[in-house]
């Protein structure tokens, strides 16, 4: 065993099974040996997966154009916070930025946005990333460069203040821990033991009563055998959001589905899947501190907790249709005209909006806090999705 399976191993003597979501935490982010809390390079080619700001930088030039239409929105505050959480190692960040300073330079950009070149959102802009690794903290920094003392950083959310602007973040959810759960006799819960040899699991009581609710709340009745799991964990995140926003939005991309299509029989063993050197592992117990574990958002409860600490619903759809709707295809236009690798470039972006790819298993999920819900681009294709 390793360091990491010898710690749960010894939890489990000493305190008796755990629950996966305590399993999911330990193997995530133990703060010795977790995956996300080690020095390990997780994403892009050296790591176990991508993201869509690995694939090409225009994804984060639509990130900023649409958050430039929130300041837009908003009627242009003097300070424009935006605070991302889950900044890997700062990419999207620095083409979010470099995005930004670059479009007063960008004829284009007053029809895309509504602004115009003296508006110049950059020097508006405050940069705040919510990081709590120190190695991830410093990767971030040396990328970042180029915007110095435009970004700072924080270790909690709290630390950033009240603000004004754009709460943002890509790929943050699926990385919470979640509880299983399994439909026996009764709602059951999926703990973790150790028989002295290996892992294995085992169907117990619930550890909390919130597990219920959560299904009366989504009008979700599991059918018996189904497997699935819960993310209780979103709902403290949102009421967390929406003490330091003031004002503005939550804008999320992540991948997953609303209630209706999560918890439908036809995906009766849930959503918890394992990534190992870019390959799909569904052996949760093995590479233990090695390998990523995610489960998809239920997009569902994400806008039912957030509407609870006002947080309006603006708009949800794929990210195909919200990267289209904000103009991919004008960014295509453009490197077709200036870049000697534009074939190689392309198929690089038809990853991010093609169904076959991010475009079709990534969904967008923009909230508001404030008076009179305004109408942001990215919706403004009509085959947006429904939410319950």
């Amino acid at each position: 065993m390793n360091p990491l399976e010898r710690k749960i191993v010894n939890r489990i003597r000493s305190h008796g099974p755990v629950t996966f979501e305590t399993f999911m935490e330990m193997v995530l982010y133990d703060p010795e040996h977790g995956y996300y809390t080690s020095q390990k390079t997780r994403i892009g080619r050296e790591g176990d997966f991508y993201t869509s700001s690995h694939l090409h930088p225009v994804f984060g030039s639509i990130v900023a154009k649409q958050i430039m239409e929130m300041w837009a929105a908003m009627e242009s505050p003097e300070i424009f916070t935006i605070l991302e959480m889950g900044a890997g190692e700062g990419y999207l960040c620095k083409d979010i930025l470099s995005w930004i300073r670059m479009s007063e330079r960008m004829p284009h950009t007053a029809e895309s946005t509504g602004l115009t070149a003296r508006d110049a959102f950059y020097d508006h802009v405050r940069y705040v990333i919510a990081e709590k690794n120190p190695f991830q903290m410093r990767q971030q920094k040396k990328h970042l460069e180029d915007h110095y003392g435009k970004v700072s950083w924080v270790t909690d959310v709290r630390d950033a203040g009240i603000m004004t602007g754009c709460i943002f973040s890509n790929e943050l959810l699926d990385a919470f821990p979640v509880h299983r759960v399994k439909m026996e006799d009764t709602l059951k819960e999926i703990y973790i033991d150790h028989d002295g040899h290996a892992f294995r699991e085992q169907s117990c009581p619930l550890s909390t009563e919130l597990l219920t609710r959560y299904f009366t709340d989504a009008g979700v009745v599991l059918s018996p055998g189904q497997t699935t799991e819960v993310n209780l964990r979103i709902k403290s995140w949102l009421a967390s959001l929406s003490r330091v926003l003031c004002r503005g939005f939550v804008f999320t991309i992540d991948y997953g589905y609303p209630a209706e299509e999560y918890y439908s029989e036809d995906r009766s063993r849930g959503t918890v899947m394992c990534y190992f050197r870019h390959q799909l592992c569904e052996d949760i117990f093995a590479h233990i501190g090695e390998q990523d574990i995610t489960a998809h958002v239920d997009f569902s409860c994400l806008k039912r907790w957030g509407e609870d600490v006002g947080l309006q619903p603006v708009g949800y759809c794929s990210q195909g249709t919200f990267l289209l709707a904000n103009g991919i295809d004008r960014e295509i236009a453009r490197l077709a005209a200036t870049s000697p690798d534009y074939l190689f470039e392309l198929a690089r972006i038809k990853k991010l909006f093609m169904p076959q790819g991010l475009g079709e298993s990534h969904k967008v999920l923009i909230q508001y806090k404030g008076d009179d819900v305004p109408k942001l681009k990215g919706f403004s294709i009509r085959n947006q999705l429904r939410l319950l």
